[in-house]
């Protein structure tokens, strides 16, 4: 059987400062790979975000001024974002897109900058530092170690029915403090990670493309599949 998924780059004309388009490539790789065709499509400033038409989603960084931009226009797109998370819809959420996803973050001048609250998590600033370097998580579901390269300055803090996307092993995370890196909400996995995360991680790249077709097709039993399954890499 040939499967499909629609994917929605959120702002992808905007928010791509880190080479976090790279995403979308790997997750085309492993589609080939399951047979799954990918149709992606940017949805920018002024535009409509449909949660019965897309299958998963993707949401990257970008520079202060550009995340400015999509903070105001993403509140027209705060009600169908958030119904397609509460429905379980599969998100990747990286650096300026984890961080609009939540309550709010300050930017560099100091200024609120408000996110659509979707997930309960908040972000603050630090003065005068960034958290940069090589870093390694650990997933506690899966086992899975994950490899990344973090640049940021704010620091995150998660909300009630949230969980991390891993433990630090080495490196910052979060906030440098409760050794968490990233954040999941139901199919939402968040990162702080560059690089771009799904490059080094290609067991993630799998399990969001393998939520993404059990919620489209949910009759279909792909356990069965090998080619499907995730393994883990302790």
């Amino acid at each position: 059987m040939k499967y499909t998924l629609n994917v929605a780059h959120l702002y992808g004309d905007l928010l791509n400062t880190y080479g976090d388009i790279g995403n979308l490539l790997v997750l085309e790789y492993y589609a080939k790979k399951m047979d799954v065709t990918l149709n992606t499509e940017i949805v920018s400033i002024g535009q409509p975000f449909d949660p019965q038409k897309f299958d998963l989603a993707f949401f990257g960084g970008g520079q202060d001024y550009e995340q400015m931009i999509v903070s105001r226009d993403i509140q027209e797109k705060k009600a169908a974002l958030s119904t397609f998370i509460e429905t379980d819809g599969p998100v990747l959420a990286i650096c300026g897109g984890y961080q609009l996803l939540g309550k709010y973050y300050i930017g560099a001048q100091g200024e609120r900058i408000n996110g659509i609250g979707a997930l309960p998590h908040y972000t603050e600033s630090q003065d005068n530092h960034r958290f940069i370097g090589d870093i390694v998580i650990k997933n506690k579901e899966t086992g899975q170690k994950y490899h990344g390269f973090e640049n940021h300055n704010g620091i995150t803090f998660l909300g009630q029915n949230e969980r991390p996307l891993g433990d630090v092993l080495s490196g910052h995370g979060n906030n440098g403090k409760d050794k968490t890196e990233g954040a999941i909400y139901k199919n939402v996995f968040c990162s702080y990670f560059h690089g771009p995360i799904l490059a080094r991680n290609g067991e993630l790249a799998k399990r969001l493309l393998l939520l993404a077709l059990k919620r489209k097709y949910p009759t279909t039993d792909f356990s069965q599949q090998e080619h499907l399954q995730i393994k883990p890499t302790y």
